[in-house]
C-alpha cells in the first residue's frame, strides 16, 4: 500500500495513474471513491485510504455513485464481460465441458447459457462448445506430435469421451486421420 502522503497527493491531483491502486474513504459521508472522482475534495483529516474496494467495504463504506469505484482498473468489473469469458475459459480448460453441459458452465458463472453464448460469440467468435472442441483437438495434435502414447491414451488425455469421437473430430478439422498426422510427424522427427 502506498503511503498516506502519496495517496493524498494523487487524490488532490486526481491523478489517473493511481486509479485502482488505492481508494479514498470519507469518514463523514461513509462513502469511498477512486482518486479520479470529480466530486469536491473532502478535508484531508476526514479521509482514510484502502488498497482495495473490498477493504473499504469491509470497513463499512459504500461505493460512490459518481465514480463507481467497484469498476476501477485492476478490478474484475473493469474488464466487463471479458472477465466472464476468461473465467469460462479457465473452467473449460479444467474440463468443465467434458464433465458437464454449457448450461451447467453458465450456471457456475451466474449467467444464462444464452448470455454465455452471446459473450463467446462477441469476444471469441465461437460457441463455448466450439472453443472446447478446438482446445481438445489442439491438445491431441500436440500429443500426437510429441509423444508415443497410443490413440486411446491421447483421446482420453485430450478430453474426448471415446476414440471414435476423437477420430471424427480430428478428421473433420484436419481432413486426415490422427494416425496419418502422427506418421507424418514421425517422419519429420527421424
Amino acid at each position: 500500500m502506498l503511503s498516506f502522503e502519496a495517496c493524498n497527493a494523487a487524490r488532490l491531483r486526481r491523478d489517473a495513474r493511481y486509479d485502482g491502486r488505492f481508494f479514498t474513504a470519507v469518514r463523514t459521508t461513509r462513502v469511498y471513491c477512486r482518486p479520479v472522482c470529480p466530486v469536491k475534495h473532502p478535508l484531508t483529516r476526514n479521509v482514510t485510504y484502502y488498497p482495495t474496494a473490498a477493504a473499504a467495504e469491509a470497513a463499512g463504506y459504500r461505493p460512490c455513485l459518481r465514480c463507481r469505484p467497484e469498476t476501477a482498473p485492476f478490478c474484475p468489473a473493469w474488464n466487463g464481460t471479458r472477465s466472464t469469458v476468461a473465467r469460462a475459459l479457465k473452467l473449460i480448460d479444467s474440463g468443465a465441458l467434458e464433465r458437464g453441459s454449457v448450461a451447467e458452465l453458465a450456471e457456475k458463472l451466474g449467467i444464462t447459457s444464452r448470455h454465455l453464448a452471446r459473450l463467446f460469440e462477441r469476444h471469441l467468435g465461437a460457441s463455448p462448445q466450439q472453443v472446447a472442441n478446438t482446445r481438445r483437438i489442439q491438445c491431441a495434435k500436440r500429443l500426437l506430435d510429441t509423444t508415443d502414447d497410443t490413440m486411446i491414451e491421447i483421446a482420453f488425455c485430450a478430453g474426448f469421451g471415446s476414440v471414435r469421437r476423437f477420430n471424427a473430430a480430428f478428421a473433420e478439422l484436419y481432413g486426415r486421420s490422427p494416425s496419418s498426422v502422427r506418421a507424418t510427424a514421425r517422419r519429420r522427427r527421424d
